[in-house]
């Protein structure tokens, strides 16, 4: 191909990227199936690769990251990120309306939108192309992270539609939605990283995050709510809005204008209302003086608009005492420590315990044991210690101090620069590790031995017959017979105990010899190599095709795979640089177990879903809810964990949730049962 008509394809395949882009994350309109979107991307892919020079910073390609920052530079704002007034009361937003209409001494109509509880950002403007990135900072200047934001989809990198200004920024929020933070919190721990303790962290700490490879990888989005320039072509605030989602950028649809402060009140009220049913967390409502002409009458005080202000939501919190502290060892060696809580009701349940996360978390909250501390549910989920009742506290208090050995078996603890938690590096000989290794192996997810659950894989390890996984797959009859423990002992002395009969022993074994069939990626992921979920076991699988590759790989071929980053190629290596894990490979090569994908069957068996999203939802008759998310992938369809106006179906079992299938009705999504979908398949 020349070059001629090289540029003229990338150009024409930038602009048709670009607006489905838009249609899919900004408008949740998709007019083309995934795998027609990924196709356009691969072929500016090719070009880009042969052409280098035509590759420009617009470019789509240039989400997926790759940018290392050292230090993000400060920026100076051109116009500063002042903060909001708030409040929590009525009476107050009255205040202020009486306030406002007394310095204009006119009537003022109100602008009122949602208050995302994420990270403030200003995006720049030149012609059209986005140039610069910056956090608010403390207000006057930020940090420049435009490498970083570069890569969440919903940023424009190449303004739509015309009639924007040469030079201009706009003012948003980047969150992660809640579905997303749930993924990755679960997915770091299957790995034993830290998780985070709320949607606002992770977005915090993704966007500090050195490696913008790894921040593509996080499910960010932003949403924008202000337009600042010199010379703006609108009057009010809500037709700069209007405006901005013209440009291509994506703003709430939950605004309204409200000429009195009743409106206000009642829009409050709704949003409350419909808080929890939102994808994102907010902590209240913002309302702006729609005119600009009567925003610049008004004004400014030192620190906040005199034209705007916002009404925070209250958080559900009560204070009970901190008992004790407990450090709980999981199977990568991570320590985490646990509030103990005088048992106390909140939003609905009995808390007992909190996660204290780390000892940073400790240290800034600065808690004490038998402190009175402030919980609240984070997310309206999660409990959580937010703060300290110092009122309360006893002046002979101690302060904790976080462990230097590790509580199972007394090896000194250690802390990798860089992360949070501290972890037992006694991989081989830490029992809460060996046991989680085994665990994990014969969870549903990876080799899915469902009848070695309900504590037996912790009597065969206390009775010397499973330290590895490898040690499942020689377990005989004779060893299982007979086999007992005691799990607990109720106040009367009377003790519940596991017992291996020979139903039982029958019911393992068949289960380890199913898990033969279990396929090499799963296998890949089952092994429990830190830092290797679910998502790059089979990015492994697919580009390796055998283990013996794998371990055979050099740094430099592990990240020329997709997702896989210096972390994670640096953990395979270490992995298999250990003399014990190659040697558990091979028992498990003499097991018969699947350490390659020759003979598996095709990723497919069929196109019949393709560009279809589900939402599956309730029990089912045939399948589990793994095996029928497995056969919507099967035949080329997407699995979505929530509803939005992007799902074409509902999968409905039976005890399908009410508000589930309230929103799918109101979005007039199609909601199919069982019998439904089998005859879609067949």
């Amino acid at each position: 191909m020349k070059r001629e008509e090289a540029s003229h394809l990338v150009k024409e395949l930038t602009k048709a990227i670009h607006h489905h882009n838009h249609l899919y994350y900004d408008l949740s309109e998709p007019l083309i199936s995934d795998y027609e979107f990924d196709k356009l991307l691969e072929q500016l892919i090719a070009l880009e690769r042969e052409f280098p020079d035509l590759m420009h910073a617009d470019s789509p390609t240039q989400r997926v990251g790759g940018q290392i920052t050292k230090e993000f530079i400060p920026v100076k704002h051109v116009f500063p990120m002042l903060s909001l007034g708030n409040t929590y009361s009525e009476s107050e937003l009255r205040d202020f309306d009486q306030r406002v209409r007394k310095i204009l001494d006119s009537e003022a109509e109100y602008v009122t939108e949602l208050k995302f509880d994420g990270v403030s950002i200003s995006l720049h403007y030149e012609n059209g192309y986005l140039v610069q990135a910056v956090t608010r900072g403390d207000g006057e200047q930020g940090d420049d992270i435009t490498a970083n934001v570069r890569t969440i989809r919903s940023v424009p990198l190449l303004l739509l539609g015309q009639g924007y200004p040469d030079s201009f920024e706009v003012r948003g929020e980047i969150v992660m939605p809640r579905a997303g933070f749930q993924k990755l919190n679960d997915d770091r721990a299957e790995v034993g990283e830290s998780i985070f303790a709320n949607p606002r962290n992770a977005t915090s700490g993704s966007l500090k995050t050195q490696d913008s490879a790894e921040v593509a990888r996080r499910p960010l989005d932003c949403y924008v709510y202000s337009l600042m320039g010199l010379s703006m072509p609108f009057e009010t605030h809500y037709e700069s809005l209007t405006a901005l989602k013209s440009w291509g950028f994506k703003t709430s649809h939950i605004v309204a204008r409200c000429p009195t402060m009743d409106d206000v009140l009642t829009f409050i009220g709704d949003v409350g209302s419909k808080r929890s049913e939102l994808p994102f967390d907010i902590d209240g409502v913002v309302l702006k003086v729609n005119s600009y002409m009567q925003q610049e009458l008004l004004g400014y005080t030192a620190k906040s608009p005199r034209w705007s202000i916002s009404f925070k939501f209250k958080a559900e919190q009560v204070i009970t005492r901190l008992l004790s502290i407990a450090y709980q060892v999981g199977r990568t060696g991570a320590v985490t420590p646990v509030a103990n809580l005088s048992p106390v009701e909140l939003a609905g349940t009995i808390v007992k315990r909190a996660s204290l996360h780390n000892a940073d978390i400790i240290r800034e909250l600065d808690v004490h044991i038998d402190d009175m501390v402030k919980v609240e549910k984070g997310g309206d989920i999660i409990p959580k210690i937010v703060g300290v009742d110092m009122s309360c506290r006893n002046a002979d208090s101690i302060a904790p101090e976080f462990i230097v050995v590790c509580p199972e078996c007394g090896t000194a603890l250690i802390r990798h620069e860089g992360e949070s938690a501290h972890y037992c590096p006694n991989e081989n000989g830490c029992p809460p590790q060996l046991k989680g290794r085994l665990e994990h192996f014969i969870s549903r997810r990876a080799m899915n031995i469902d009848s070695l659950g309900q504590g037996k894989v912790e009597t065969l390890f206390d009775h010397g017959l499973a330290r590895d996984v490898a040690d499942l797959y020689d377990l005989t009859y004779i060893n299982l017979l007979g086999l007992e423990k005691i799990i607990s002992t109720d106040a009367d002395g009377k003790e519940k105990r596991i017992s291996f009969r020979e139903k039982t022993a029958q019911n393992i074994l068949a289960g380890i010899r199913e898990s033969l069939q279990v396929p090499f990626p799963r296998v890949l992921y089952a092994i429990g190599i830190r830092y290797v979920g679910e998502t790059v076991a089979k990015k492994l699988a697919s580009h390796f095709h055998a283990i013996d590759f794998i371990m055979a790989a050099g740094y430099d071929e592990l990240i020329s795979v997709d997702e896989i980053g210096d972390k994670i190629a640096k953990s395979i290596l270490a992995f298999f640089a250990e003399e014990k894990n190659r040697r558990i490979i091979a028992r498990l090569r003499l097991a018969g177990i699947k350490l390659s994908d020759s003979g598996d069957k095709p990723d497919r068996l069929s196109d019949k879903l393709s560009g279809k999203t589900f939402v599956v939802s309730g029990v089912f008759e045939h399948f589990s809810r793994d095996e029928i998310r497995k056969a919507i992938e099967d035949h080329g369809g997407h699995n979505s964990g929530s509803i939005s106006s992007k799902t074409n179906f509902i999968l409905a079992g039976e005890n399908m949730g009410p508000e589930k299938r309230k929103k799918a009705e109101q979005l007039g999504i199609r909601i199919l049962d069982e019998t439904g979908f089998l005859e879609m398949i067949r």
